[in-house]
């Protein structure tokens, strides 16, 4: 298939950096002036490219340093990192903001009900909202932040679109009257295990009297083998954190981070296998994992975390893999 314009400049928005367009229109003659043919910026701007995208109407910032330019031949501008919502609701007609997020700030100032063209909804944004007995998240979040809701006392149900697919730390902390809870979409990491008719993972610390899941009664259990759904992509801070009694786990293909303290004092784990492409072990992650005896370490792992092999039944073994670090074998409290 020959590329035509149209093609080139959808390719070419992927492009790193200003030197991957000068390379293109230098090496092949028929795409010279691709970048007189965008009429907005694919890339962060300095004062140099600029000058190279000379028909830009719609200005995009992806970024909070970025450079922005205001030169009279802008009509719009594309925000694309988080804001807040206020920062939105008193914006001029020329900005566009991609991702708002509905912060502690934004909720005393404009109430309990989460408008519709929020994205996310911040750090500790209904803590401690006592009165509050319910609430409304539009299908336009896709992330809940940390101790978003912690210690809403009287929250007694609350319903998660499918278009959620971060619910951050310590969400629904002292949530003592939340029974009730509605789950769309399942594709999330505890450090709790939730079983219904099949094993369900799910990204939140599970209030202690939470009974109700998606209309069924829920049973919390310890087992010694686990099964991770291959729709999990990332195994959060402490998600097996002292399950004692797990003895093995299959970690699909799908995952890509293995997060803080994740099998912590998982006495029990005799065997785990890391799939190549995952790329971080976060700190403390195989801490005391006593009766572990082999592990592999794929030559996708870039980041050890601190302490994440710390008295790891293989920790000789493993001091031998000099792409190891060595703080991986240590703890902050010696």
């Amino acid at each position: 298939m020959k590329l035509g314009y149209n093609e080139i400049m959808i390719t070419s928005m992927y492009f790193d950096d200003i030197n991957d367009f000068i390379n293109l229109e230098i090496g092949i003659k028929r795409f010279q002036g691709n970048m007189e043919r965008f009429h907005f910026n694919p890339i962060p701007l300095n004062n140099y490219s600029r000058k190279l995208f000379p028909n830009i109407e719609t200005f995009h910032i992806y970024n909070r340093r970025d450079k922005i330019f205001d030169d009279g031949r802008i009509f719009k501008k594309m925000i694309w990192y988080k804001v807040k919502y206020s920062t939105y609701y008193e914006r001029n007609n020329k900005e566009i903001y991609k991702k708002i997020e509905y912060r502690k700030e934004d909720r005393y100032k404009y109430g309990n009900t989460i408008p519709s063209e929020v994205k996310s909804l911040g750090y500790e944004c209904f803590e401690r909202c006592y009165s509050l007995t319910s609430i409304n998240i539009p299908s336009s979040v896709n992330e809940i932040g940390n101790y978003c809701f912690s210690e809403c006392s009287s929250l007694t149900s609350i319903a998660i679109p499918s278009t959620i697919s971060k619910i951050r730390k310590m969400c629904f902390n002292n949530c003592i009257s939340l029974t009730n809870m509605n789950i769309i979409n399942l594709q999330y990491t505890s450090e709790e295990r939730i079983f219904m008719n099949k094993p369900v993972l799910v990204s939140i610390k599970i209030p202690d009297n939470l009974q109700i899941i998606n209309g069924k009664n829920i049973e919390k259990k310890d087992v010694n083998e686990f099964i991770i759904p291959s729709s999990v992509s990332e195994i959060g801070d402490y998600c097996f954190y002292k399950c004692t009694s797990l003895k093995s786990i299959n970690i699909p293909m799908s995952i890509t981070k293995l997060g803080e303290e994740c099998f912590k004092r998982c006495y029990e784990l005799t065997t785990i296998n890391i799939p190549s492409l995952i790329s971080e072990i976060g700190n403390y992650c195989f801490d005391r994992c006593t009766s572990l005896t082999s592990i592999n370490i794929p030559s996708s792992i870039t980041t050890f975390g601190y302490g994440c092999f710390y008295k790891c039944g293989c920790e000789e073994e493993l001091k031998k893999n000099k792409r190891i670090p060595r703080n991986c074998f240590k703890d902050n409290d010696e």
